[in-house]
């Protein structure tokens, strides 16, 4: 007999911008929807992802019956090389969006072992015990879907991340009579996009970047013009393209995931551009400035990507100078803020001219802004909502603007990651925790826990001391006298003090223990620590790393 609850568990991308990630739960079986990552923020050192706490559906693995990708963005699918090395299902999803996982996957050498089952416009398919329906919704990435699930208390919709954009680039629009249907046949659960909650009024279309475009390109015969965008985006790439071709401009790519997903979008009709369009990179030089169009990775100010390269003329084949016009097609994510303007700044230096979408309409949000959101709401009339995908502040506008709209505040729950939600057929309530912390990935280590990650903040915040010294274990005495040795201080008239100070702590502590008889390492090695730790935060209010190479004879 079918279970009369459904429950939640929200894995990622609740009070964040990335790691979206949740499990559906009906009858013992579990669904996965999205798997995102995040990138780190500026105080992470060396972090390169983060990823969601994958440790409880890694304990339920024999109970997962697949994972279902709602569109290709790195911020919801990003994290799935890493998941399915433990949790390998069927993983559902549109053409485009199974493409670009599976090229990350392919990257990751996991591809070969994964089921891909690709899904179109408006079908259905049953998966363990939920039917799901995929259906159009438009965004800065085609072929994305937005989800209803139907299950024992009813249809639970996930909208994906979605605008309602009336003027497309490839006239799929948001499906807003299917809506209305589901809707009509009642929806027990809403989880919605927050992102643009704040905002008021409707997202513009993205069609309007491309005339933005048009004129910046006419405006500027003469120059080369460089413009950086998410290599997902390919509307806003054929946006550009289209724009390049009509002033007989040559197209070069120029980033590795560009080339991929410029390859995979053509290959998919998605697309429209003749191989005639494009040279190669390397061959750039050979044509006059005005003659050319480069479309590069890099809007983010990513440290490895094209456009940061060009910044700092590291690139290949490629400098850009005087003659150059770079446009940075987008808008920075929070946390990018500092790398985007770092990348401007350098490309300022090369004499280059830079416009981005402070200045020109350059960009469009794929992202559904107040007005949007609530004629969703209106179409699908939803028993219970969950604000989802966004900062806590957006999740909260998102929820003031569902009570504006007549639902009851029992019936809104504003979750976090980690918790846990039951959906029955008489409202909704919570259900509990699971851990889902940030799981940090560096690229040359592996998994980091929070641990060393502290310590690098404290290295990069007050620096380390290396404590030294030699006792004498018969005579009981120091016989190599304490040395601190300071990296990562400023080294002024008060920080020489201090290391005396120090210095005079750690001697005093190792006198005191070798006077009542202790000759053990290790337990004077702890002496000297906690002296020195004990000294620095308490009268200093410096925590440095300290590292002790107290050594007996």
């Amino acid at each position: 007999m079918a279970s009369s609850r459904v429950r939640v568990t929200f894995l990622g991308g609740l009070g964040e911008i990335g790691r979206n990630c949740l499990a559906l739960e009906q009858d013992g079986r579990i669904v996965v929807i999205d798997a995102g990552l995040m990138f780190p923020e500026p105080t992470m050192y060396g972090v390169d992802l983060i990823l969601p706490d994958f440790r409880w559906l890694i304990e339920r693995r024999d109970r997962v019956d697949g994972i279902v990708l709602t569109h290709g963005h790195e911020d919801h699918t990003g994290a799935l090389r890493y998941l399915v090395k433990d949790v390998n299902v069927p993983i559902y999803g549109s053409a485009l969006t199974l493409g670009f996982a599976r090229h990350r996957l392919t990257e990751a050498k996991v591809a070969a072992k994964c089921t891909f089952i690709e899904v179109a416009d408006g079908e259905r398919r049953r998966i363990g015990p939920f039917e799901f329906e995929f259906i159009p919704v438009t965004h800065s990435v085609p072929s994305a879907h937005a989800l209803a699930v139907r299950t024992s208390v009813g249809v639970v919709v996930h909208s994906g991340d979605f605008k309602l954009d009336q003027t497309p680039i490839d006239n799929r629009r948001t499906d807003l009579a299917r809506l209305g249907a589901i809707g009509d046949e009642g929806v027990a659960l809403l989880l919605c996009d927050s992102t643009n909650a704040e905002e008021p009024g409707f997202t513009n279309s993205e069609r309007s970047v491309g005339g933005a475009l048009r004129r910046l390109f006419l405006e500027r015969p003469e120059r080369r013009m460089v413009v950086a965008c998410f290599a997902s985006h390919i509307h806003r790439v054929q946006q550009i393209m289209d724009v390049a071709r009509e002033q007989g401009r040559k197209v070069a790519l120029m980033g590795r995931s560009m080339e991929a997903n410029v390859k995979l979008a053509r290959k998919l009709h998605l697309l429209h551009a003749d191989a005639a369009d494009f040279i190669d990179l390397e061959t750039v030089d050979r044509y006059e400035p005005g003659e050319v169009c480069v479309i590069c990775t890099g809007s983010q100010g990513e440290p490895m990507a094209a456009l940061t390269k060009l910044s700092r003329g590291d690139a290949r084949f490629l400098r850009v100078g005087a003659d150059d016009t770079v446009i940075l097609s987008s808008h920075p994510i929070p946390g990018n803020e500092w790398s985007v303007g770092r990348v401007i700044d350098d490309l300022h230096r090369a004499g280059t001219e830079v416009i981005d979408s402070s200045q020109e309409p350059v960009h469009a949000s794929g992202h559904a802004r107040q007005g949007e959101l609530r004629t969703f709401h209106q179409l699908l009339r939803p028993r219970n909502f969950v604000p989802v995908h966004g900062e806590y502040r957006h999740l909260v506008h998102h929820a003031e603007l569902a009570r504006s709209m007549g639902l009851s505040a029992k019936h809104i729950l504003l979750c976090e990651d980690g918790d846990q939600i039951e959906v029955r057929t008489d409202g909704i309530r919570r259900a509990g925790q699971v851990p889902a912390g940030l799981h940090y990935i560096d690229g040359s280590a592996g998994d980091l826990d929070e641990r060393p990650l502290e310590e690098r903040r404290m290295l990069a915040e007050f620096g380390v001391l290396l404590l030294s010294a030699g006792v004498d274990a018969e005579l009981g005495r120091i016989v190599q006298p304490v040395r601190v040795v300071a990296r990562g201080w400023f080294d002024g008239e008060s920080d020489r003090q201090l290391i005396a100070t120090v210095t005079d702590a750690v001697r005093s502590a190792i006198d005191e223990a070798l006077a009542d008889g202790e000759r053990d390492e290790t337990a004077l090695n702890k002496a000297a620590q906690r002296a020195a730790g004990r000294l620095l935060g308490q009268r200093f209010r410096r925590q440095p790393v300290l590292m002790t190479a107290v050594v007996v004879y």
